[in-house]
């Protein structure tokens, strides 16, 4: 942790294994987990987050809610989960602060699974893997809106159900 001019950096290093096996036929990659999904220990963790309310409606299935719960969703619905850093610096959970970004891996879930589309949510993740992920992986990414809630006011609940919906296309 850094502090400058009174604002606190932290280097945060991404502690959560990526959701996937051998049947995932799209992946799903985020940023990094915020301070709320930290502290819950799992992707989207904050309270106010759609991403799962979302999932379940595109899905039209019951609403998950533990983290095995949440697990075994996406394997059911053949999605691997998992974001596009290992660790950054950043302050808060705001993307905008990100700086000295190092990208995960992708090479053991592209090639012990069936992924056939990489989605990203919101348009820091899409920028960071275009930079930082695709010339590695030579897939390109689908940008999907954030779900946080720091993006509630720039597309509605039903218009992020409409947005994530173009992953079922992918999915047989």
């Amino acid at each position: 942790m850094v502090s400058i001019g009174g604002i606190i950096i932290n280097r945060v290093e991404h502690i959560f294994d990526p959701v996937y096996d051998e049947n995932s036929q799209i992946l799903i990659l985020g940023t990094i987990p915020s301070p709320k999904s930290r502290e819950y220990g799992f992707y989207y963790g904050h309270p106010q987050n759609r991403f799962w309310r979302i999932m379940s409606d595109v899905m039209r299935a019951p609403l998950p809610n533990t983290i095995e719960e949440k697990k075994n969703f996406l394997l059911r619905h053949r999605i691997a989960l998992w974001d596009v850093l290992a660790s950054c610096d950043i302050t808060g959970a705001k993307d905008s602060s990100i700086r000295n970004a190092v990208a995960n891996d992708f090479s053991e879930i592209l090639s012990a699974s069936c992924i056939a589309a990489i989605f990203t949510t919101g348009m820091k993740a899409t920028n960071l893997y275009q930079q930082l992920c695709y010339p590695r992986t030579n897939v390109p990414s689908t940008y999907l809106p954030s779900t946080s809630p720091a993006n509630c006011g720039n597309f509605t609940y039903d218009e992020l159900v409409s947005e994530y919906s173009r992953i079922r296309n992918y999915l047989k």
